[in-house]
């Protein structure tokens, strides 16, 4: 039997992508799993409909009433949560120069301040059942990306503020972590904000040639059963982790030619 058997496991962002495939790992596994995203209905009908182990719940996490609402909700339901997946997020494309303030607004509302909303009023529970709380945060969140200035920021605050809650939370049983996928396939490119705030629309890169969803939410959910303290995925993800800390001047010019030759690269208009 699983050790997630019966578990209470909420999850932000759950129509696509990454949170998806936990979504349905965690449901494979014997969870209770609860999923928020603003369409309830296409939450629903992604995931399989009626199930007595899933709930669905619209919910905006920039907003703090509806990350509120979310889990009052779930202890409503189920009256715990073992475990909280801080998922949601969104990316961007675009020069800082040119890039609207509201893009970068926007990033840090859902990326970080959902993840602290979610993570505020889930705490009392967790804490009382020693869980887990986990944030999905990125190789964007170890080292700066050019045309990624918002999103780089929010992952970097997402870590600084889950190491202190580490920190804070060391001797109560909870346990605290994040996860860095390196390029994952998924819809985070093609709904990543543009210089105005509007939707790519299109990923830059090949989708094909990247981990899956799926097998991206094995290993995090691994990692939450193992207590892991952090994971970064995908060797690219790991050399330019590692490189950065030893070498940073080399990493500055890796990162910025492997983002100068992406088709379409903002970073053409500098040259």
């Amino acid at each position: 039997m699983s050790s997630f058997a019966n578990k209470v496991i909420v999850i932000t962002g759950g129509s696509s992508g990454i949170g998806k495939a936990l979504a349905e790992d965690a449901l494979k596994q014997g969870a209770r799993v609860a999923v928020c995203g603003r369409n309830a209905d296409k939450l629903k009908a992604i995931l399989g409909g009626l199930n007595d182990k899933l709930l669905c719940v619209k919910a905006d996490v920039s907003a703090e009433a509806d990350c509120k609402h979310f889990i009052e909700v779930v202890l409503a339901k189920w009256g715990s949560i073992d475990v909280l997946i801080n998922n949601a997020g969104i990316s961007m494309r675009a020069l800082f120069e040119e890039a609207d303030i509201s893009v970068i607004k926007e990033l840090m509302d859902i990326n970080f301040w959902g993840m602290v909303y979610c993570t505020k009023y889930a705490l009392p529970s967790i804490r009382k059942q020693k869980g887990v709380i986990l944030g999905v945060s990125s190789i964007a969140g170890n080292r700066g990306l050019p045309c990624r200035t918002g999103y780089s920021a929010s992952k970097f605050a997402m870590q600084g503020f889950l190491e202190s809650l580490r920190t804070e939370l060391l001797k109560t049983g909870v346990h605290v972590m994040w996860v860095c996928p390196g390029f994952i396939a998924s819809n985070i490119r093609n709904v990543a904000r543009g210089a105005d705030g509007s939707a790519q629309g299109e990923t830059p890169l090949d989708e094909s040639k990247l981990m899956s969803a799926e097998q991206c939410a094995q290993i995090i959910m691994k990692g939450i059963e193992q207590r892991k303290r952090t994971i970064v995925m995908t060797g690219q993800g790991k050399l330019t982790v590692w490189l950065n800390k030893l070498f940073p001047g080399i990493a500055d010019n890796m990162v910025y030619k492997h983002f100068l030759n992406e088709p379409d690269s903002p970073l053409k208009r500098y040259v």
